[in-house]
């Protein structure tokens, strides 16, 4: 990636995106190439992988155990996952039973840095009939969870696709009923599909 691209991607300022460039490349934690972007080295990814751990079995730990929604539990594990240590993380983890997956659907890596797959499709992509269980629902807009949790579109609800080809509208069966879903809730979901 550029480091114009992820400038804009961050919204921050290329000066300032290219100092942070320049301290992880310092920290060996990504490479730079001048005009060809950067990546990320494997001591980068490790390090990656250890703040997705930590965010997402905050954001979990919040919920289960603190009474926190999931469309406002996003911006505290932010605030924490930097501060809390791994072996606090690994006991919130070990209290949760080890789990697999965020309250959003997105895998927690494990503590070696392994991370559960599966198979998982747009909603958009679903034809009329196919039907799957949600696996995964964007979580960066607290607006959208609600309406999504509002609709019964959470991680484990059973949806089958009944119209709208094309542009939406989306009319889904959720959990037994008919809702309607605009564009950017259809963006929002990712199902694992089968054949009921």
């Amino acid at each position: 990636m550029s480091t114009n691209a992820l400038a804009e991607q961050l919204q921050r300022s290329a000066a300032s995106e290219t100092n942070m460039v320049k301290s992880l490349a310092d920290q060996g934690l990504l490479e730079h190439v001048p005009y060809h972007g950067v990546r990320l080295t494997r001591a980068g990814e490790r390090s990656a992988l250890r703040i997705i751990r930590r965010h997402r079995v905050i954001e979990l730990y919040l919920i289960e155990k603190l009474g926190y929604t999931w469309d406002t539990v996003h911006g505290e594990a932010e605030r924490l996952e930097h501060a809390v240590s791994d072996e606090l993380v690994n006991r919130m983890a070990g209290t949760l039973g080890d789990p697999e997956f965020d309250p959003h659907g997105a895998p927690i890596p494990t503590a070696e840095g392994l991370i559960a797959e599966r198979p998982l499709r747009s909603l958009r992509d679903l034809s009329p009939g196919e039907a799957g269980i949600v696996g995964q629902v964007d979580d960066a807009d607290s607006g959208r969870l609600q309406r999504l949790a509002e609709l019964g579109l959470r991680p484990g609800a059973r949806v089958k696709r009944l119209a709208g080809v094309g542009a939406p509208p989306v009319m889904l069966q959720v959990s037994g009923e008919v809702v309607s879903l605009e564009a950017d809730l259809v963006e929002a979901v990712l199902v694992e599909c089968d054949d009921g």
